[in-house]
């Protein structure tokens, strides 16, 4: 990141959570006008005094995945509430990437394991995005795209207690179906079925 392009001249913690913390950022704007931003995150401040005022990359906060089942031939969703919501939504397996992983395929393995009981084979890495932001109007939250094959078979034995998830295997004519049914869902989900509907198996291959 070059220093061009670092407006950003102060950090100020306005509240500090277990998962997420909220931050005010001082910065120029294209006018050379003294302006602040507030922004959610899951770092510290450390880290992000490193990425904002050090201009030092930062780490992908999560895994979202994107996984096809060979013996069934379907993509794996889950449907799961979501407190902000107060609902449920489809939406893909995700998780944090934790400070132990030593890379995302650790974080993919686990996190498809424990919100569906199905095991990760292999990653396609042509599809896999390495970085990509969610929300970036509100949060520096960024994202590991994987797309991977996996088999097994579904369960919830692996669930942690805050987590209330249906996993699924979907079949094309049922992504149609979910994509006509106007329920909610996260927009990768989305786009997800509505290329899996389109394209079946070669999404994968």
């Amino acid at each position: 990141m070059s220093n061009l392009n670092n407006k950003i001249k102060n950090i100020k913690e306005l509240h500090k959570g277990d998962f997420i913390s909220l931050y005010d950022l001082e910065y120029k704007n294209k006018l050379n006008q003294d302006k602040h931003w507030s922004v959610a995150t899951r770092k510290d401040k450390e880290a992000l005094e490193e990425f904002y005022l050090k201009n030092k990359e930062d780490k992908v906060d999560a895994v979202c995945i994107v996984a096809y089942h060979i013996k069934y031939k379907k993509l794996v969703i889950i449907k799961q509430f979501r407190v902000p919501i107060n609902d449920y939504l489809y939406e893909l397996p995700a998780g944090l990437v934790d400070k132990e992983d030593k890379d995302i395929i650790q974080a993919v393995k686990r996190e498809l394991k424990e919100e569906t009981g199905l095991n990760l084979l292999d990653i396609n890495e042509n599809y896999t995005m390495e970085k990509a932001y969610l929300s970036p109007g509100m949060t520096d939250e960024s994202i590991a795209l994987v797309f991977c094959t996996c088999d097994g078979e579904l369960n919830k034995d692996n669930l942690e207690d805050d987590e209330d998830i249906e996993a699924m295997l979907i079949s094309q004519d049922r992504a149609n179906d979910i994509l006509k049914s106007k329920e909610k869902m996260d927009v990768k989900a989305f786009l997800m079925l509505q290329n899996f509907a389109l394209l079946g198996e070669k999404l994968f291959l």
